[in-house]
């Protein structure tokens, strides 16, 4: 009997131990089963992550706000004053304001100069630079320059972090980069992006173009940040947005570094900028214009620029270049279009020699010129792709001249001397209008035949066949330029 009495709390307590343990597994259970799941990022994602945050916190520091005051006048309307009862204006034609501007900057010495654009300082009266420690200081305009929209300023700090210098030429399209700035008023915001593409000119922002074009977000108040690759090397200056609403829009552009570098030391040591001048007039090089200096070519490999005039007594004449030739190379570097060679020949130091590879009637003859400083009215013609259609049975039908006169050259701002035949009118729809002739260009060549006067015109228009290609040389108040009328 006693034991079956022992029997009974065994079995109780055995019985607690195994629901008490039961209970415990299942808690343990149901633990696991409520934390949050945590997946296992690939060690290469988190370096990669962690990279990006150390470039960040290593340039940070050298970005800096700007803010810059202008007084502007405003015209008032009638009445105005009635509805202005806190601030009535003591002119009743004008008042002046207070407009402020916001952007970026970078530093580039340690003893406070900074690089930013010339729009965001532009007839500023006080210019105020806001450093990443918060600290503000008063700046004085170094000097601007308003072709490539670089300006420099100063502030009397010492000690002051700076980014290192990185080489835009070697820039790759989709690479990644890194936007700083101040977008309205976000102070040190960042985004990335990738570099969509090299080389964008013709894009109407500056007259010396070279821009990075990215697609890193960039908006109102990054102008003159920097654009920096996954090395933390400064490789741009952020100047403009393609934006139909004055916001972000995936096109940003960026003024390579080497064009910045080369600018900023000039307006540091001097306060100006000088350009390189060897006295040509150039124009792009198309199919149609290539066809008819016999180039032999590829279309896809079609490259070099056209000599469409050169300066008497310039450099390039001293050298030998001629009208008509083609320049392959510059300075050992191709040539591919009108916005390269115009900066390569920019940023050459006046008073160095430039090595030139050209063509000449498919050989290529290789020159030096003397590199001479920009005159201050210095032009160079650019005409693009010349179109034709074949509604006309001659490629000059539709177009009416007139003899060259002197009075007629003076009113068209020409030398008075110059020899040709003047266009009068050109009909909608001629090939010739399609071809961007217009009235008041003067033709001083078809195919390469000088034009005196009325009678050569006629007489070499006579020999050109229907559906003929055919080449004008011409003069457009002063500027002289190729163009191809095409009828096929």
């Amino acid at each position: 009997m006693k034991n079956k009495l022992l029997w009974v709390p065994a079995l109780l307590l055995t019985g607690f131990l195994f629901g008490g343990m039961t209970y415990y597994l299942i808690s343990i259970a149901g633990n696991i089963s409520h934390r949050p799941f945590s997946p296992r990022v690939p060690a290469h994602i988190e370096e990669t992550s962690k990279a990006f945050s150390e470039i960040v916190k290593a340039v940070s520091p050298a970005v800096v706000n700007i803010s810059s005051t202008k007084l502007v006048k405003k015209q008032q309307a009638p009445y105005e004053d009635f509805f202005d009862y806190f601030t009535p204006s003591p002119d009743s034609k004008s008042r002046k304001f207070k407009e402020q501007s916001l952007g970026s900057g970078v530093i580039v010495s340690h003893d406070g100069y900074i690089v930013t654009n010339s729009h965001v300082i532009e007839q500023s009266s006080e210019i105020r630079v806001t450093l990443y420690d918060k600290r503000s200081f008063r700046a004085r305009t170094i000097g601007s320059d308003l072709k490539t929209d670089i300006a420099i300023i100063k502030i009397d700090a010492k000690d002051l972090p700076l980014i290192p210098w990185g080489d835009a030429e070697k820039l790759q399209v989709g690479e990644f980069v890194l936007a700083i700035g101040n977008p309205f008023l976000l102070s040190n915001t960042v985004t990335m992006g990738i570099v969509s593409a090299v080389g964008r000119a013709d894009v109407g922002i500056a007259d010396y173009e070279d821009f990075i074009q990215t697609d890193a977000a960039i908006n109102p108040g990054n102008s003159g940040g920097p654009l920096v690759n996954i090395k933390g090397e400064l490789v741009g200056i952020n100047t403009a947005i393609f934006s139909k609403t004055g916001g972000y829009q995936g096109i940003g552009f960026a003024v390579p570094s080497n064009m910045v570098k080369a600018v900023m030391e000039q307006l540091i040591n001097s306060g100006r900028v000088t350009r390189g001048w060897i006295g040509i007039t150039i124009q792009e090089l198309t199919p149609e214009l290539a066809q008819q200096f016999g180039l032999k070519y590829q279309e896809s490999e079609l490259s070099g620029v056209l000599v469409s005039d050169v300066t008497r007594g310039g450099p390039a004449q001293k050298a030998s270049i001629m009208r008509g030739d083609i320049i392959i190379e510059y300075n050992g570097r191709k040539i591919q279009d009108v916005g390269q060679l115009r900066n390569l020949v920019a940023q050459s130091k006046v008073g160095s020699q430039a090595t030139l590879k050209i063509l000449r009637k498919d050989k290529e003859i290789t020159v030096t010129a003397s590199v001479a400083e920009l005159p201050a009215e210095g032009i160079e013609a650019k005409i693009g792709p010349q179109q034709g259609r074949d509604a006309y049975e001659s490629a000059l039908a539709g177009m009416r001249v007139m003899d060259l006169t002197a009075a007629v050259a003076k009113q068209l701002g020409i030398e008075t001397d110059e020899k040709g035949v003047v266009i009068v009118s050109v009909e909608s729809g001629a090939p010739c209008e399609e071809a961007n002739l217009r009235r008041g260009d003067v033709i001083n060549e078809i195919n390469r035949q000088r034009i005196t006067n009325l009678n050569d015109f006629n007489k070499i228009v006579a020999k050109i066949k229907p559906g003929d290609n055919v080449l004008l040389f011409v003069n457009r108040g002063g500027r002289k330029f190729y163009i191809a009328v095409d009828t096929q």
